[in-house]
């Protein structure tokens, strides 16, 4: 190989190849070997590619960043575009006043309350009231304290927006009154699940049997001793003595 005769002759002679070795007419083969490798080789492969030349990508060169629009034209120039029509051309379409919306504003559907309305409410419901209301009941109630939070919600967001600069104070007392009254629902059917989760243990062991409370029961009924009639007993007559 050139390879190893040159680094043999590197070793014998030392120096730099440049120097020691003939000139380039003299001994080609040796030169060629120290500038240009000894095999040629390809790093990109010559066969013609079976995908598509075209673009895939459709937004390639928009940017709304740099403001750039697409490559290619767009015929939206050939129409003209769409003028707004005058509000007073527009139909006029019947509202529906039961509309569920209108669950977002108060009775009167104004946007923003005044500030007298919106103290104009009463306590919160006691644990203690709520504890003799049914299911029912306590789902109703809930439902309009999400409903009334939903109000509050609204007027507080078109004051905001309209920097009305009143009624903040009114909004936020009712907003807590009515929080606290779920927070008292949620208690009440917490305690209800607690005893519901503790009589369904007590099935489940054995330990209590709602037959057998109603044998007690029905034998309670058959041994107790009959009502006394007021009415009888004040028309009979006393006995007498002999």
């Amino acid at each position: 190989m050139p390879s190893r005769s040159i680094s043999h002759l590197l070793r014998q002679y030392g120096g730099s190849p440049l120097v020691e070795l003939p000139p380039i007419f003299l001994a080609p083969s040796l030169q060629f070997s120290l500038s240009y490798p000894s095999f040629q080789c390809s790093k990109f492969s010559t066969t013609q590619a079976n995908g598509l030349k075209r673009d895939l990508n459709k937004q390639r060169g928009v940017s709304a960043i740099h403001r750039t629009g697409p490559k290619h034209k767009l015929s939206v120039s050939k129409y003209p575009l769409p003028r707004p029509v005058s509000p007073k051309e527009q139909e006029q379409r019947p509202t529906n006043p039961n509309h569920g919306l209108w669950g977002f504003f108060g009775p009167d559907r104004k946007a923003i309350p005044t500030p007298e309305e919106e103290y104009a409410h009463g306590r919160a419901w006691s644990i203690q009231e709520l504890r003799q209301k049914s299911w029912d009941d306590l789902h109703c109630l809930y439902w309009l304290c999400v409903k009334e939070r939903n109000r509050i919600a609204t007027a507080n967001y078109e004051r905001q927006r309209l920097h009305a600069g009143f009624g903040e104070f009114e909004s936020k007392n009712r907003d807590k009154t009515v929080r606290s009254t779920q927070r008292s629902i949620r208690h009440v059917l917490l305690e209800r699940w607690y005893a519901w989760e503790d009589a369904r243990e007590l099935y489940e062991s054995g330990a209590y049997s709602p037959a057998e409370e109603d044998v007690m029961e029905q034998e309670d009924q058959e041994h107790e001793p009959p009502a006394l009639n007021v009415d009888e007993s004040r028309n009979e007559k006393p006995a007498t003595l002999p």
